[in-house]
């Protein structure tokens, strides 16, 4: 019986096959990094695919007080997560309304 020998072998080729890290891919083997907003490939022939917009920037509002439009932008600025009470915590970043939001 050679499965001591086979079963090592198969079990390098699959370790190999795994992919960079998880998560779904678009049609063109993309898709955006959840923390740090950037968008990259997995696919061969994927450079050609559309490239998304850069993540907004904060906004500043009179007052001193920062806006960001989302959770890309917060998190392109190192403060995510954003706790209530936080400069630019909004309930409208906050999915669970835990009070943590862009986590």
């Amino acid at each position: 019986m050679k499965w001591p020998i086979a079963f090592p072998a198969l079990a390098a080729l699959a370790a190999s096959a795994a992919p960079a890290h998880p998560g779904g891919l678009n049609a063109a083997g993309c898709h955006n990094n959840r923390k740090t907003g950037e968008y990259h490939c997995h696919r061969s022939g994927a450079a050609s695919a559309p490239q998304p917009k850069p993540a907004a920037r904060p906004v500043r509002l009179p007052g001193g007080q920062v806006y960001y439009p989302n959770c890309a932008a917060a998190r392109a600025a190192g403060v995510a997560p954003l706790r209530r009470g936080d400069p630019g915590y909004r309930p409208g970043l906050d999915r669970d309304r835990d009070g943590k939001a862009c986590e």
